[in-house]
């Protein structure tokens, strides 16, 4: 159970109960919500990924199918 009360929507907050996702929509297809971008920025110290640590903690909770 969701215990929230609002949600970001299509660039505003909704009611939790009234975020709806059409049933066209390319990420309930195609599963496109589920890539991410890792940021890369060169600095003076060489390359730096942003929040690397945060982004491989996060994808390696998904199986490998």
């Amino acid at each position: 159970m969701i215990d929230t009360k609002k949600i970001w929507l299509n660039g505003e907050m909704v009611d939790h109960d009234n975020a709806k996702v059409h049933v066209l929509s390319h990420a309930m297809h195609y599963g496109s919500s589920f890539f991410e971008g890792i940021r890369a920025y060169k600095t003076e110290k060489g390359t730096a990924i942003f929040r690397l640590d945060e982004h491989i903690d996060r994808l390696s909770k998904f199986p490998a199918y």
